[in-house]
């Protein structure tokens, strides 16, 4: 006979969370809308300006030719899971990546960050923090319980970029897929709702104006913000 403790804890009150409905998210230095190809393709291609190397650990592009993106596009802003969005940078007045949600799964609480793709321009931005810490806190404002990042266990960048927003590293599914003909082992990173009143306030505190120097420079980074709130760092970036 099962005990108590062979059960986890009860889950109070619980109402699943809706989808999202695609409303505009609007930060200090982002703001994210739903993806359009009549609105974006063309500013986004544009804006990723033949850099192949963006679409290194997608699985699709590069795309040769705006006909093949806007198609592209059109396709993405089409469905509802992945649910993308356009994400447009107020520094710089463009728009200059995409992001979506994916694997929405409400009954279970639990919601995906994924698609990312910057272009050269947005990498490295205020404007690329704000988009995500957006998505981050539109899913446990909307009352999700868990808030997941995967990617190519070989892609060192996006493994750090998830550890520097402050999800906590949960292991390595090995051969979890075959992209564009190569083996991918996937690197899984989540959050969880206890944690997203701290990872709130790291973010407001890291993108406050006076966190910044007049030349943009940062005075407390991202990674030493979101440091307490991490479970579990990945090895892999030690």
């Amino acid at each position: 006979m099962l005990k108590e403790q062979d059960f986890g804890r009860p889950v109070a009150n619980w109402t699943p969370p809706k989808p999202p409905a695609f409303e505009t998210l609007s930060g200090t230095f982002a703001y994210l809308e739903r993806l359009d190809a009549e609105r974006h393709a063309e500013l986004l291609y544009a804006a990723y300006g033949g850099s192949d190397a963006v679409w290194n650990y997608l699985p699709y592009g590069p795309f040769d030719h705006l006909d093949a993106y806007t198609a592209w596009v059109r396709n993405a802003a089409s469905q509802d899971d992945p649910r993308f969005y356009a994400i447009f940078n107020i520094d710089s007045g463009a728009f200059e990546g995409v992001a979506s949600y994916l694997r929405i799964s409400p009954m279970a609480g639990s919601i995906e960050v994924g698609h990312i793709n910057f272009s050269p321009a947005l990498q490295g931005t205020r404007a690329a923090t704000d988009a995500m810490a957006l998505m981050m806190g539109w899913a446990f404002e909307a009352g999700y319980r868990r808030y997941e990042w995967k990617c190519d266990a070989a892609n060192k960048r996006s493994r750090r970029a998830a550890q520097r927003l402050g999800l906590s590293y949960e292991g390595v599914f090995r051969q979890a897929a075959v992209i564009k003909g190569r083996n991918r082992d996937t690197a899984w990173f989540a959050a969880i709702d206890a944690e997203w009143p701290a990872l709130r306030t790291a973010f407001d505190t890291y993108l406050a104006p006076d966190n910044f120097e007049p030349g943009g420079r940062q005075r407390q980074s991202l990674s030493q913000l979101t440091a307490g709130v991490r479970v579990a760092e990945d090895p892999s970036l030690t």
